[in-house]
């Protein structure tokens, strides 16, 4: 998208108050005019703009703004954003607030948002790959007029890419470390141990310890057949493209689904969910477990001085060690083209979504920032779950997926992980049928 305007004249703020109720067309339409009506200031300065823009919202408003976040439902980001909810109400003092904050899955956001698009929140964080749905939904305020900031200048190119569908920006980029990678406890691990599930899993054995990793999610299974060179994808017809069940190249989808029966058969390995891999490390039963940056202060919790984070492990596949690949992507803060209050819900889109804010759910929830003064910042580079998220993005595929594959793979990750099937081959094919189905 080309640089808009970062200032918006008072006529363009009054015209960002008129989206409400708008279909998806309307709104796009009426945020270009909003937009281009900045884009044709030649007598103001960016800077007095973005004043006067705000100025004119803030004139306009009558009536207490009532709006409705939807976040993820964990302690950290309730919290976190529930602080810059305050400090968005203390930035506009002469404004009356009313500002709900929900508990969200982000995984069942697009499905609860698409119920009723005008009963959902006014903004709401969601994954990337639901960006398609929503866009086609007419569910998203596309982001073509701005109050204080550019966020397509502001945030790393690959997000904003990301956001954006038909060469508009649909989403402001929030996080760039939706991924998943090995977390670990030093105490007992080696970094020689982590390398491999071979090696790691004989490690918490000897220990009399165990190794946790969600198996049977679809989500987390994508990394063994990734890994070993087979494909799971989107294709331009909207129906999945999957050849888990190949029998040629170098490792079949056979090879790949015994490999992680034989992995699943050890003693020391739990498939279990992320809850309840944080309460076995807790409770001191659990040194290593393959989960996200959304889980990085239970383990910080948990390990302590011992606290580690590295790359996902090789696997064993026909004698071979192979790299495990994994899902990567972003979350985006949407705004609802439905809302009553479009203008307030993007000011605080922009909010919630700038540098101090991003930095600030970067601290509290582990997750890295997409922001790019953010991201480089030396307390969030280095954080060790961020490190091993970037080591493990060469071997990550952004998750571009279609509804069919969810509950076929996580059906075939159950049956692998209990090691209940006599034929191999008709699991997988019968798996990749109702994937591509």
């Amino acid at each position: 998208m080309k640089k808009k305007a970062l200032g918006i004249l008072l006529s363009s703020a009054m015209a960002v108050t008129a989206l409400a109720g708008c279909g998806a067309k309307d709104a796009d339409k009426k945020g270009a005019e909003v937009a281009n009506s900045g884009n044709n200031a030649t007598s103001t300065t960016a800077d007095s703009n973005n004043d006067d823009a705000v100025a004119a919202l803030i004139s306009s408003t009558k009536d207490p703004v009532n709006l409705t976040l939807w976040c993820s439902e964990t302690e950290a980001y309730q919290k976190v954003m529930a602080e810059i909810v305050e400090d968005f109400k203390k930035q506009y003092p002469d404004v009356t607030f009313n500002i709900t904050i929900g508990a969200e899955s982000e995984a069942n956001c697009k499905d609860d948002v698409l119920s009723d698009v005008e009963a959902a929140a006014d903004l709401f964080v969601f994954p990337d790959d639901q960006l398609r749905d929503l866009v086609n939904a007419g569910a998203l305020q596309s982001i073509e007029a701005t109050y204080t900031y550019n966020p397509s200048e502001t945030n790393a190119a690959s997000t904003v890419e990301a956001a954006s569908q038909d060469g508009k920006l649909y989403a402001y980029p929030l996080t760039a470390s939706n991924g998943y990678f090995l977390f670990y406890n030093k105490q007992y691990l080696t970094e020689d141990d982590v390398k491999s599930w071979d090696s790691l899993l004989a490690a918490a054995e000897k220990q009399g310890k165990t190794v946790g990793m969600e198996v049977s999610g679809a989500w987390y299974l994508y990394g063994f057949f990734a890994g070993a060179g087979l494909e799971m994808k989107l294709g331009d017809d909207g129906k999945n493209i999957c050849n888990w069940n190949s029998t040629d190249g170098k490792y079949t989808g056979a090879d790949v689904a015994k490999a992680v029966t034989e992995i699943c058969k050890n003693k020391a390995m739990k498939s279990c969910v992320n809850e309840d891999a944080q309460a076995f490390a807790l409770n001191g039963e659990m040194i290593a477990d393959v989960n996200g940056t959304w889980a990085t202060n239970a383990f910080m919790e948990a390990y302590g001085d011992n606290y580690a984070a590295t790359k996902l492990p090789t696997f064993t596949v026909n004698g071979d060690q192979v790299q495990m690949g994994s899902f990567a992507g972003y979350k985006f803060l949407g705004v609802n083209a439905y809302s009553k209050n479009p203008g307030w819900a993007m000011l605080l889109g922009e909010f919630i979504t700038s540098e101090a804010s991003q930095t600030k759910i970067a601290i509290a929830t582990g997750e890295g920032p997409s922001n790019i003064k953010a991201a480089a910042s030396e307390e969030i580079a280095s954080a060790p779950a961020l490190a091993a998220l970037a080591a493990q993005a060469d071997y990550a595929d952004l998750q571009r997926v279609g509804d069919n594959y969810w509950a076929p793979a996580a059906t075939l990750g159950q049956t692998l992980v209990e090691g209940s099937y006599t034929d191999v081959q008709k699991l997988l094919d019968d798996a990749v049928a109702g994937i591509t189905q």
